[in-house]
């Protein structure tokens, strides 16, 4: 038998269509209640529209209840409290004894002043004060000689007056017993009577003497104190010609050359106390009204969080920016280093128990005055008045409550329209 392809045919069975045609029409009905279900709010939202927005492009978020921290993040860098820039006293040679960087006591000597002539002079004036303290020595010698000599003068008078004294009784007796004239009686009374002046005189002289030497002595003395005081001064000058450091810390920068010639005044280093160092930053002007000293501050490094207080505000705003330094409050970060940059946040006031929301362009579309919140796919225009703000947030004081949903993005694109449907 020659083969043909009878093996390989199958009979097809032709069912009836009455069955599949009502599925597809269920289906079909079913499809349209759900487009309905879906495009009949939807049109009812654009209908009732003023105009239309993608939530795609818009950020929404929610009214909550909570502290708003008003506060302000700015970038600082690490600076030294205490860095004093050394100088030369006298005019004369430097010669530095550290270099940059080298870690230094308080009172350490770190570079020395060679003047000749500041030396020079020192030891004139020494060599004066020794000279006038000589002369007060020998004027008090010449003092005490003078007294000695008044002394000796007053004696002696008052010997001559007991002497006339003597001889007056004695004449007097030999007078009342009919020895002695008249005469002679007189003549011993007139003797005693000048011894009587003389004595006088001596006691004068006397005093005028020591009043007069006391005074000259007095006058020596003034003139070698002020010599000392000449002389303590200079001797200040030469100490001063070795530069001390005035703090624990390291040295920063080395101004001067070795062995340069440096006038008077002229800086030579700096010092930096490593165990104070603060952080300087710069706020922007708007924030200048709101920076007090002791406000708290929170500093960021890699380390962690740290506590921090400002310790001071510039008076004057330059290039739109206030300067300030804060200060850390307990524990400090390991390591830091000078000019190192960090991020510190300001907190300048807290409001417990406020409305806020997320802070966005919102604020600046609306002018702080409108905002549109969200409800049932639909954002309405809705005015409100605007509080406290911070870096992340904005108090609302009136015109939403909590829950309530509002558009935080830019609302430039909704052109002003009091209600607009959300797709």
């Amino acid at each position: 038998m020659i083969r043909d392809t009878s093996a390989q045919d199958r009979q097809i069975r032709i069912e009836p269509q009455h069955g599949k045609r009502w599925l597809k029409i269920g289906l079909a009905a079913a499809v349209a209640i759900v487009l309905l279900v879906l495009i009949v709010p939807t049109a009812a939202r654009l209908f009732s529209s003023d105009s239309a927005a993608s939530m795609s492009r818009l950020r929404i978020a929610e009214v909550k209840r909570g502290t708003l921290t008003r506060d302000v993040s700015v970038q600082g860098s690490v600076v030294a409290a205490v860095s004093p820039t050394l100088y030369a006293a006298s005019p004369g040679t430097v010669n530095l004894l550290v270099n940059a960087g080298d870690k230094v006591t308080r009172d350490q000597v770190l570079a020395e002043i060679i003047s000749p002539e500041l030396s020079n002079r020192l030891q004139q004036e020494q060599a004066t004060r020794e000279s006038l303290e000589i002369d007060v020595q020998r004027a008090s010698l010449d003092h005490r000689k003078q007294q000695l000599a008044a002394k000796k003068l007053l004696d002696q008078a008052m010997i001559d007056r007991q002497t006339a004294k003597r001889e007056v009784e004695r004449t007097q007796r030999a007078y009342d017993a009919g020895a002695m004239s008249e005469m002679d009686l007189l003549r011993t009374k007139d003797a005693l009577a000048k011894a009587d002046i003389t004595v006088a005189n001596a006691e004068a002289d006397m005093k005028l003497d020591i009043e007069s030497l006391a005074f000259e002595l007095k006058g020596k003395r003034l003139a070698l104190d002020r010599q000392r005081l000449l002389a303590e001064n200079v001797q200040r000058q030469v100490e001063e010609l070795k530069v001390r450091s005035p703090v624990d810390g390291q040295v920063g920068q080395l101004i001067a050359q070795q062995r340069a010639n440096l006038a008077a005044n002229a800086p030579i280093l700096t010092v930096v106390d490593l165990s104070a160092l603060e952080i300087e930053v710069k706020v922007p002007e708007v924030f200048a009204h709101d920076l007090g000293i002791g406000m708290a501050a929170e500093i960021r490094d890699s380390s962690g969080n740290y506590k921090g207080e400002i310790s001071a505000v510039s008076p004057e705003v330059i290039d739109g920016q206030v300067s300030g330094r804060i200060r850390f409050v307990g524990e400090k970060p390991a390591g830091l280093r000078q000019n190192q940059r960090l991020t510190t946040r300001i907190l300048m006031d807290e409001h417990p128990d406020v409305l806020m929301v997320e802070r966005g362009p919102f604020i600046d579309s609306g002018a702080g005055r409108v905002a549109y919140v969200v409800r049932d796919g639909v954002a309405e225009r809705t005015p409100i008045e605007v509080g406290a703000t911070s870096l992340n947030a904005v108090e609302i004081v009136s015109g939403v409550k909590e829950g309530d949903r509002i558009v935080i993005s830019g609302t430039d694109l909704f052109n002003g329209a009091q209600r607009v449907a959300l797709n």
